[in-house]
């Protein structure tokens, strides 16, 4: 039996652990559960503090044949100079409804952004796509770059954000991560001629042109907390092949999404599959010849399928 206190983790104590996470095995493993209805996904919900002191965002989540629920806590605590912001998951068990691990999530949520990533682009991009660009080039990029860099044999790499060619300390980081990647002028100059395009930043506004993107191309956007983020301009998802994390509650939070629907006619509908339904091969994979769009919101799921890693290394049951 288990004791009714659970194990609590520090970020020092979650960092020292990332290395040895099966986190890809989690997440493809709570989105084919999650495509047979056996894990449950409400909407994020955001409270508001009184007197203006901040909010904090909830992910929850609910894995049936896992056995565990939980939620993710990220608070934006206002003060006199920059805000604090924290993030702390809580991991319980079905059967018996005790707690099993709160963790501090900071680190945790960027692995499972990338990871989630990761898992669109092994089922999306074409198994010869050998040409890889970046935009981004910080914590969150460079863990997108570690978990598909073994994905397929990319023989060119190509990465860019602004002030990149000048920051000597960030291109040797990048250069111990990929020895032969190489730092581009523009997003654009990146993009050319690439099989996949992953966006990773924290802009609020488009970061791409539409004429950057090939025929063939598959781009990924991840979320920020800027009010209707998008990273990719909105226009674009009327000429493009639509897929998202999950299509029950990824329109409603995508910026990207939302102005499209407001200002161009793009519908919800015309999303394709999301991840829940093409690890179950209930969704086509993206036809030659029209670039492809994969949007994560990040999920309460992902948080919940995260700390399950960190428990199972733990347990040593990895």
């Amino acid at each position: 039996m288990r004791k009714n206190t659970p194990t609590i983790l520090n970020a020092d104590q979650v960092a020292g652990l990332i290395g040895k996470l099966d986190l890809a095995a989690e997440l493809r493993g709570m989105f084919v559960e999650l495509g047979q209805k056996q894990a449950m996904q409400p909407a994020q919900t955001v409270t508001l503090f009184p007197e203006d002191r901040g909010d904090f965002i909830t992910y929850l989540g609910a894995q049936g044949q896992s056995g565990v629920f939980g939620a993710k806590l990220s608070p934006y605590l206002v003060t006199e100079g920059k805000p604090i912001i924290t993030a702390w998951t809580l991991l319980l068990s079905m059967e018996t409804g005790e707690p099993l691990l709160l963790c501090d999530s900071g680190q945790l949520t960027t692995e499972r952004t990338a990871g989630t990533t990761a898992l669109a682009v092994d089922l999306l991009a074409s198994p010869k796509a050998a040409s890889l660009a970046i935009i981004g080039s910080g914590s969150v990029a460079q863990a997108h770059y570690r978990h598909v860099m073994d994905l397929r044999e990319w023989d060119a790499v190509k990465i860019y954000s602004p002030g990149l060619g000048s920051d000597t300390a960030r291109q040797d980081q990048w250069r111990d991560l990929c020895k032969d990647a190489v730092f581009a002028d523009s997003a654009e100059a990146a993009a050319t001629n690439a099989d996949v395009v992953m966006l990773c930043t924290s802009s609020g506004r488009p970061v791409i042109a539409n004429s950057a993107i090939g025929p063939n191309t598959l781009v990924t956007s991840i979320s920020t907390n800027v009010a209707q983020a998008h990273e990719v301009n909105p226009d674009w998802l009327s000429t493009t092949q639509v897929y998202c994390d999950y299509r029950a509650t990824t329109p409603n939070v995508a910026g990207e999404m939302i102005l499209a629907a407001q200002d161009f006619g793009w519908k919800p509908d015309e999303i394709r599959g999301d991840l829940a339904e093409l690890t179950n091969d209930l969704a086509p994979k993206p036809e030659a010849g029209k670039p492809s769009f994969f949007r994560s919101v990040g999920l309460g799921l992902e948080d919940i399928a995260a700390a399950q890693a960190v428990l199972r290394c733990l347990e040593g049951t990895t």
